[in-house]
This record gives C-alpha cells, sequence and structure tokens, in this order.
C-alpha cells in the first residue's frame, strides 16, 4: 500500500513538471494589460493602445490599457510596473527616461534592473510650447522678455529631464522660474491656454493645437528641427546646448520567462516590419521612426544609462 501511495504521488509530481511548461507554452492564454504613463487621449496613450490593438489581433487575447500617472516620465507606472508578476501578462509602454534618468535624479523605488527592455517603439516630437497670443516666437525671446521684464515664468514639466533642461536654461538667462509637475500632455495643454503656465514641455500632442493656433511651440526638443513646423529652431540653434528625446519603449518586469519573451519578441518584430503599424505611428501620431528589436532596445538603454549616470556625478 505505502509503495503504491509513494508511485502515485511520484507519477503526480512528474505530471505537474511536465504540465508547466505546456501552460507556459500556451502564452497568452488569457487577457494581457498594458500600463501607460499619461492621461486618457495624450499622444502615448494612444500610442499604447494602438500597440494594444496589434498585439491583441497578432496573440489571440484582449490587450487592455491602464493610466497610472505621476512622477517623472512615469516613474508612478515603472514603480507599479517593476511590482507585477513576471508572466508577461503586465507590460508597459512609457517614456524611457523613466528608467534611464530618473532613478540618477529622484528617488525610486525601483533600479534600472528590474526590467526587461523589449523594444523602443517610436521617438516622440517634443518641444516647448506657450500660448498662442503670447508674444513670444522662441524660447529665447521668451527668456529675453522675461528678463527685460523681470519676470519670473511658470514653467510647467514632464519629467526630470525637461525639468532640469529649463533650470539651466533659467539660470544661464539669469531668470527665476516656478516649476509645476504634470500629469501628462492634457494637463499641460489645459494649464498653458489657460493662462496658468507660461511655458510647457508637450510631446507630437502640440501640433494639433498649434494649428489650431491655441499653442505656438517656442524650440524643438529634439536634436533635430520637428518636420511639421520646419520653421521653428531647436534648443541648440537657439543658443542651448541641450536636448530632450523622449524615446517610447514596451517594457516588462524582469524575470520574464523565455517561451514569454519569444512571443513577445515574435510579436514586435512582425509589427516593426508591418507598414500599417508604422504608418500609424509616422502619420497619425506624427512620432519619429526607431530601431525595434530586443537587443538594440537593450543597448540603448544600457548605453543611455551608463551616460545619464556619469553627467548626474559630474553636477
Amino acid at each position: 500500500m505505502r509503495y503504491k501511495l509513494t508511485s502515485m504521488l511520484c507519477l503526480a509530481a512528474a505530471a505537474a513538471f511536465c504540465a508547466f511548461p505546456a501552460l507556459a507554452a500556451d502564452y497568452p492564454s488569457r487577457p494581457l494589460t498594458i500600463y501607460t504613463m499619461v492621461q486618457p487621449g495624450a499622444q502615448i496613450d494612444l500610442l499604447a493602445r494602438g500597440i494594444a490593438d496589434r498585439m491583441s489581433k497578432e496573440m489571440g487575447q484582449p490587450v487592455t490599457v491602464r493610466n497610472i500617472t505621476g512622477g517623472s516620465h512615469g516613474s508612478v507606472m515603472a514603480s507599479e510596473l517593476s511590482k507585477g508578476d513576471p508572466d508577461g501578462y503586465t507590460l508597459g509602454v512609457g517614456a524611457t527616461t523613466a528608467y534611464t534618468y530618473a532613478p540618477h535624479h529622484t528617488k525610486t523605488t525601483y533600479k534600472f534592473d528590474d526590467f526587461e527592455y523589449i523594444t523602443l517603439l517610436s521617438l516622440n516630437s517634443s518641444g516647448f510650447v506657450a500660448k498662442g497670443d503670447q508674444p513670444w516666437n522662441t524660447l529665447k525671446e521668451a527668456f529675453a522678455w522675461a528678463k527685460e521684464n523681470n519676470k519670473a515664468l511658470v514653467c510647467m514639466f514632464h519629467g526630470s529631464d525637461d525639468r532640469d533642461v529649463i533650470q539651466r536654461i533659467a539660470k544661464k538667462e539669469g531668470v527665476n522660474v516656478s516649476l509645476i509637475p504634470s500629469k501628462g500632455g492634457p494637463s499641460i495643454i489645459q494649464a498653458v491656454t489657460g493662462g496658468h503656465a507660461d511655458i510647457g514641455y508637450l510631446g507630437a500632442i502640440l501640433y494639433q493645437h498649434v494649428k489650431a493656433g491655441r499653442l505656438k511651440l517656442l524650440a524643438s526638443a529634439l536634436e533635430q528641427r520637428l518636420p511639421p513646423l520646419p520653421d521653428v529652431p531647436t534648443l541648440k540653434e537657439q543658443g542651448y546646448d541641450e536636448s530632450v528625446e523622449m524615446y517610447i519603449a514596451l517594457i516588462g518586469p524582469k524575470g520574464l520567462p523565455a517561451d514569454v519573451m519569444g512571443k513577445l519578441t515574435e510579436v514586435t518584430n512582425k509589427l516593426a516590419g508591418d507598414a500599417e503599424t508604422q504608418q500609424f505611428i509616422a502619420d497619425k501620431l506624427l512620432m519619429l521612426p526607431v530601431t525595434w528589436g530586443r537587443d538594440h532596445a537593450n543597448t540603448y538603454m544600457t548605453k543611455t544609462y551608463a551616460l545619464f549616470g556619469e553627467q548626474a556625478k559630474a553636477q
């Protein structure tokens, strides 16, 4: 009897052992959730929802989006993502600076190594904006006006990197600034158009409001001028040795199983080569193209994290 019981237990254990890989190989067998760092309607939210819809079609399961705002370029979302089970059912779409820049400059509950960097998705167009009826046409002019009139500028920032840029520019120009954190693009637009902030930092959501005359672009924050607004100079062209590049990535908690990572890689590689997906990002969202893939994402993230760490030590 004892031998029979032992044999049954061994068989049960063997069956469970064999079944686990089979269950893992069925990924995904239930709905997925993608966190994003901004309010509904912001450009990165639209990107996250577009990627979620396309992943859902490829994976045969619903993929929903949950908005978790706050922190430096999504550090609150990153904190929540770091606590998630590494099973592939909770992922995030957000700005890379929450992982490469924020840990060097703010107190975070997570580390750079707490995540899997699955792929870069896009480079968000971004710049500094003012209300459409302001008398300035460039950021340089805004600071010159403030200095001449002995005024402080109220600036609304998205994350610690654009906040630090505006602080360094203000120090160079000898102008005081009052800094207000945001919950994403819509909150910045509301503050600037409502006269509660003089200057704000925005991603590609700025285009529709500039076109309508509600906002004006004062400076491209990238190393290049923004293609839809080629007449507006970059920060560097205005005499500031600065830039803010908001790369957006698909990220998961550290420790995703090999088969799960394999499936995610398969799906994202397919989307990388899908003309409709890339057209959606470039033409619909007006974001700039990037190289997709896990290898490139890890190379970029590791290099950028090290660079920001060196810069932080030098300050």
